[in-house]
C-alpha cells in the first residue's frame, strides 16, 4: 500500500493500485481483526499459543487480501448482487449488514436494482478487483452472494447445502459431506466443497439456470430428506434447534430468491480472520481440515492449488436428477 495524507488518527489516507484504477483507502491502519500478546512474563496469552502471538489485521491487509486474492474470487462474484458484512470499527464495534449500495459507491462500480416486497433494493455487484478493493476499504470484512445472476434473478446457477453442526466439530460434518457426495453422486450431480470459515461446510452443485427457484428449493429439500433418513442418528432437517438433539443439520434454507450464502474467499468476522475456503474431497477426508483452516495469512496458497478444477465449469440440468431422486423417495 501507499499511504498518503496525514498520519494521524482518522484523517490517514493510502491508495491502492487495482487493475486500471487507484482506489483511495481511508484510515489503513485501522485494526480490525486484533491479534494476540505474549504476556508479561514470557508466556502466551491466548490458551497456549507459543509462536509470539497473532498479528493484527488491519484495514490495509484486509485490502492487500482481497486486492491478492481477486483473480480467484471474482470468477464466484461476478454477476451477482451482493449483502455486505461490514465491520468499520472492526470485530469489536458493531455489524452492518448492508444490502443497499454504500452512500458513496462509485460511478464506475457496477449495481443491480432488484426486486423485494414493496420495491426495490440497489445492491452492489463486484465484477472487478478496484470495485473488491473499495469495498474492503468499507470494512466489507464478509461477502454474501446471491445464487443466482442479476440477469436472471428467478434461476440460480447455484444450489447450496449448509452442513451445519449442533457444535464446533467438524468430524460430523466431514462424515455428513462424504455422504452427501454418495448421494449427489447416485443423482449424477458433480459438487464441490467448501470450508464456511465458521463452524461447517457447504456443498455446492452448479445448476445450468433453467430451474426456477421453487423447484430448485424443493428439489434440495428432498434431498436433505433422502440423507438424513441414511443416517438419522446424526443427521436432521429440523429448523428449531431444540428439536435437532445434538444432530447436524442439512440446512438448505439458502436456496431462496434474494437468500445468500457466503462467497468462496471471504473472511469471516472471527478470531484469526479465518476464510470461507473451497477444497477437494480429498481434502474433505484429511483430519487436519478444518472449518476454520485457512485465514488471510495461507488461503492464497490453497487457492492457487485450483481445489475445484476437476468439477465442471458447465452447470447441470436438474430434470434428470430430479427423475433418479424422486425414484429414492
Amino acid at each position: 500500500m501507499s499511504a498518503t495524507g496525514a498520519d494521524s488518527a482518522g484523517t490517514e489516507e493510502g491508495s491502492v493500485r487495482a487493475g486500471r484504477r487507484t482506489v483511495r483507502i481511508h484510515r489503513p491502519r485501522k485494526v480490525l481483526f486484533p491479534g494476540s500478546a505474549r504476556s508479561t512474563d514470557g508466556g502466551p496469552t491466548d490458551g497456549g499459543r507459543t509462536d509470539g502471538g497473532r498479528a493484527d489485521v488491519t484495514k490495509a491487509d484486509l485490502v492487500e487480501y482481497y486486492r491478492s486474492v481477486a483473480r480467484h474470487m471474482l470468477p464466484e462474484l461476478r454477476g451477482r448482487p451482493l449483502m455486505l458484512e461490514r465491520h468499520p470499527d472492526g470485530l469489536d464495534g458493531p455489524r452492518f449488514m448492508q444490502k443497499n449500495i454504500p452512500g458513496n459507491y462509485p460511478d464506475w462500480a457496477r449495481r443491480a436494482e432488484m426486486a423485494k416486497k414493496g420495491g426495490t433494493v440497489t445492491h452492489p455487484v463486484c465484477d472487478d478487483t478496484a470495485t473488491l478493493v473499495f469495498l474492503a476499504d468499507q470494512a466489507s470484512v464478509t461477502f454474501h452472494r446471491w445464487l443466482s445472476r442479476a440477469d436472471r434473478p428467478d434461476h440460480p446457477d447455484r444450489l447450496v447445502f449448509d452442513l451445519d453442526p449442533a457444535r464446533d466439530d467438524f468430524e460430523p460434518v466431514r462424515a455428513a459431506a462424504l455422504l452427501l457426495r454418495e448421494l449427489l453422486d447416485e443423482l449424477a450431480l458433480p459438487a464441490s466443497a467448501m470450508t464456511t470459515g465458521s463452524k461447517g461446510l457447504h456443498v455446492i452443485v452448479r445448476l445450468d439456470r433453467r430451474t426456477a427457484f421453487d423447484e430448485v428449493r424443493a428439489f434440495a429439500v428432498d434431498v436433505a430428506r433422502v440423507l438424513a433418513a441414511r443416517d438419522p442418528d446424526r443427521l436432521t432437517t429440523e429448523q428449531r434447534t431444540d428439536a435437532r438433539a445434538g444432530r447436524l443439520y442439512l440446512d438448505v434454507q439458502r436456496n431462496a430468491y434474494a437468500q445468500t450464502a457466503v462467497a468462496p474467499y471471504s473472511v469471516r468476522p472471527k478470531e484469526g480472520a479465518p476464510v470461507a475456503t473451497p477444497i477437494s474431497w480429498d481434502q474433505v477426508k484429511d483430519p487436519a481440515v478444518t472449518a476454520r483452516r485457512w485465514t488471510v495469512t495461507d488461503v492464497l496458497e490453497q487457492a492457487r492449488t485450483r481445489p475445484w478444477s476437476d468439477v465442471p465449469a458447465r452447470g447441470r440440468s436438474l430434470a434428470p436428477a430430479r427423475r433418479r431422486l424422486d425414484a429414492l423417495l
